[in-house]
């Protein structure tokens, strides 16, 4: 006689498998993919077929591809870094926040390598309060992370520490460059815009009530040569340059900071906001109209 209460036997019950026969064999002979690149190529026929849109297609996609990269592929190299120095007087350090218009600072104390803690830039309108304050109070710990550290991985830690920026550190313990939360966003859903963004369709120069005007760092040269009606020639006829942001860097000597300006070809070029070591907008105007040199 059977036990009409059989012994638990402590494996789980197997899953019914609720496909039909006809399920089956299409699975059998359409597989899923099995490759990154199979995958994408599956997103794409999704597309097509109208089961999800463009903009979650490019999405996925970009999720996939971040898989494969690292803090190094995308970080602010080294020498395009915002460094503060903790022992430089209080109105350069200010300055210096006001024209990067960064909101944390990587702070180093003697050579840059030696990093020391992170400064935000809403923490300095404690010194308004309490002059008696020291800067190294208001210093938050640096995060480190090396090159080689995945973005998933850098992700879910800026998520468990709350941290927003961290250092990338290079093989030989020397910093690389720095990555933000930011940055990582951006790898899965484009270039967040920010105040100065304004979409590609809308134009690259845009008048502005001072008879002034905004234009586009990645502007090509001919086209500001075009709307100002001048010919744009830079120090070294040897030199080509396609961009008039790339121009301007060249002409300077090093990385445009806000609030710099340069006078070339008859106009001023003030540098508005910069990302990621780029010029994104200048102000332009002619060198004959008077305050036009700064902003």
């Amino acid at each position: 006689m059977s036990d009409p209460h059989p012994a638990h036997t402590g494996r789980p019950p197997e899953r019914e498998d609720k496909r039909t026969f006809l399920q089956k064999v299409v699975e059998f002979i359409h597989p899923g993919p099995d490759s990154t690149e199979e995958l994408i190529e599956t997103l794409a026929e999704a597309e097509d077929n109208e089961v999800i849109g463009a903009e979650a297609r490019v999405m996925l996609e970009r999720v996939i591809r971040m898989a494969d990269m690292t803090a190094g592929d995308v970080m602010v190299a080294a020498p395009r870094m915002d460094l503060i120095n903790i022992e430089a007087p209080f109105e350069d350090l200010l300055n210096l926040v006001i024209h990067t218009a960064h909101s944390r600072f990587p702070v180093y104390q003697g050579e840059r390598e030696n990093i020391i803690g992170i400064l935000l830039a809403k923490d300095l309108l404690k010194l308004q309060r309490a002059p008696e304050l020291n800067i190294r109070a208001l210093l938050r710990p640096a995060v480190f992370v090396p090159e080689s550290k995945g973005l998933y991985d850098l992700l879910r830690e800026f998520r468990g520490n709350r941290s927003h920026l961290a250092v990338v550190i290079d093989e030989f313990g020397r910093v690389a460059g720095l990555i933000t939360i930011e940055d990582v966003l951006e790898q899965i859903v484009g270039e967040i815009e920010d105040e100065f963004d304004i979409p590609e369709d809308d134009g690259d120069i845009f008048g502005l009530a001072d008879h002034t005007y905004r234009v586009s760092g990645d502007t090509s040269i001919e086209r500001v040569c075009e709307a100002f009606d001048v010919l744009i020639q830079g120090s070294d006829p040897e030199e080509h340059f396609d961009t008039i942001g790339g121009l301007i860097a060249h002409e300077m000597g090093h990385v445009p900071k806000r609030g710099e300006h340069l006078q070339l070809s008859g106009l001023n070029f003030v540098v508005l906001h910069t990302k990621g070591g780029a010029v994104r907008w200048f102000k332009v105007s002619r060198a004959e109209e008077p305050g036009a040199s700064s902003e």
